[in-house]
């Protein structure tokens, strides 16, 4: 496998991260006093009835560092992750692409919390992320590169209410994140994440929540402070997200979810502009609805299920648009101490078979985390394909998990592109070889390793490879591709 000179000379700076990073965790292991208990620890000691909430991801709020009575909440989080990326994009061993490199990503977090009174809430969150050697532009999104941008902000909200118990208004900079992460997500394996300048209104109760929220994606770029598309007169795109999402956890007994939404995305991308949604230019408006239910195996003999299903309708590029998307999974749970787990996917969204006849039916697959859902390579967005995995995995112990994955990819038709993860970029040109060719795109396998030591610290490893198939063999370079990675999770 070839590796670039600077990837060469980037040994030395994994090894500083990797140092720093066990620096960090004993700096704050050894300085900083935590509120410990539960989840409601830290609200109770404020006086609150409701526990604390971040929106970060952590399942409890164990470990908390305080001030003014747990007034003041302070978080941290430091990730760093080495890659190792070979014909990830082009399938050609004879082209050095900037994506045939091996690169570390650094990503620092420190937010705070205020609770001014039982209903009022007030969050900021920086971020500062950093891509070191490879040979990419450090600019997030060249060449697909995570990039470099110097600490900004990546939260700043105001809650109302709260929004585990009844009518809640958040506004302000904040995530946005429904159902499997296929539409709406700030996705965690993107180093730089996701944010939106939003509203979101949310009334909740013990068993299903519902959701009315609008807001415009924020563009990260280093250098100059983060500005959503409504608030950069510079940015092309000019995207806004609304959509309502309603989710249940009892409506169906023998589901753990049972889930509607109705999505939609306006913008008016000019040439030139990066970034999802589809690159072709133009006004959008396009609706989507959808559902998506969850089994659960207590309910099912270890058997457990998912399916999601979307229609999409409106305009796309100026273009009458009509398109479909789904996914349908099922596998079957074992009792044994290890808790093995075998499943089978399907996955499918429909590619446009006419570019010349005055519609779109390209699946848009808006701002999504596509990155878990169709393979660690990330070769693949929920548009114009066909694809079905066969999904194993294992609990050794308590602290470690492996899996093992195997991906087969087609085009839903050779008239449209196949779109890379990220929904813009392109992996071969629409021309007459790729008319003709085998829709067959290829076979990914794809072995992870999670390890959590405790609540605070983890650690993540997996390898992937891509054997190409007829659609690359008959439309040029068709080499295997690889891609190796090995992350460090520490948060407090």
């Amino acid at each position: 496998m070839k590796m670039s000179l600077q990837a060469l000379r980037g040994k030395n700076l994994r090894c500083g991260a990797l140092i720093a990073a066990t620096t960090l965790a004993a700096a704050f292991s050894s300085q900083a006093q935590p509120t410990g208990g539960n989840a409601h620890s830290i609200a109770q000691a404020a006086g609150f009835k409701y526990p604390t909430n971040f929106a970060d991801g952590r399942a409890d709020l164990k470990d908390r560092y305080t001030l003014a009575n747990g007034r003041l909440v302070f978080d941290a989080a430091f990730n760093t992750r080495f890659e190792i990326r070979e014909n990830n994009n082009d399938f050609d061993s004879r082209v050095n692409d900037p994506k045939d490199a091996s690169w570390q990503l650094t990503r620092l977090r420190l937010g705070v919390l205020f609770h001014a009174n039982e209903w009022l809430k007030v969050y900021v969150q920086g971020q500062d992320i950093r891509e070191l050697g490879g040979s990419r532009p450090n600019n997030v999104g060249t060449f697909g590169a995570d990039g470099d941008d110097v600490m900004d902000i990546l939260q700043a909200w105001v809650d109302i209410g709260h929004d585990a118990d009844g009518l809640s208004l958040r506004v302000g900079r904040q995530p946005l994140n429904y159902g499997s992460q296929r539409l709406i997500s700030n996705p965690q394996w993107l180093n730089s994440s996701r944010a939106w300048d939003a509203v979101r209104l949310r009334y909740s109760t013990a068993s299903w929540d519902l959701d009315f929220f609008t807001g415009s994606p924020v563009t990260f770029t280093n250098n100059q402070w983060n500005k959503s598309d409504t608030f950069n007169d510079n940015e092309g795109r000019n995207a806004v997200d609304s959509g309502v999402y309603f989710s249940s956890n009892s409506l169906i007994p023998w589901q753990s979810k049972t889930d509607f939404y109705v999505f939609n995305q306006v913008s008016n991308k000019v040439p030139g502009a990066a970034g999802a949604p589809l690159g072709a230019v133009g006004h959008m408006n396009v609706w989507s609805i959808g559902t998506m239910m969850k089994g659960d195996p207590k309910h099912l003999a270890n058997w457990d299920y998912d399916f999601e299903m979307t229609a999409q309708f409106g305009k796309a590029a100026g273009l009458d648009h009509r398109a479909f998307a789904g996914h349908w999974g099922g596998g079957y749970n074992f009792q044994d101490a290890w808790k093995p787990r075998l499943g089978v996917q399907y996955n499918y969204a429909s590619g446009d078979e006419n570019a010349a006849d005055g519609r779109s039916s390209t699946f848009q697959n808006f701002f999504p985390g596509n990155h878990a859902l169709f393979g660690y390579m990330d070769t693949t967005a929920w548009m114009n394909m066909h694809n079905l995995q066969l999904n194993f995995s294992i609990q050794p112990t308590a602290k470690l998990k492996l899996s093992l994955d195997a991906m087969a990819f087609w085009n839903a038709t050779n008239n449209d592109a196949w779109y890379g993860s990220n929904t813009s970029t392109t992996v071969r040109p629409v021309n007459a070889a790729a008319r003709s060719a085998g829709n067959y795109r290829g076979t990914e396998f794809n072995l992870n390793a999670w390890y959590t030591f405790n609540a605070h610290v983890a650690l993540q490893t997996g390898y992937a490879i891509f054997l190409p198939g007829s659609y690359l063999a008959q439309t040029g370079a068709s080499d295997t591709a690889h891609f190796g990675y090995a992350q460090l999770s520490l948060q407090f």
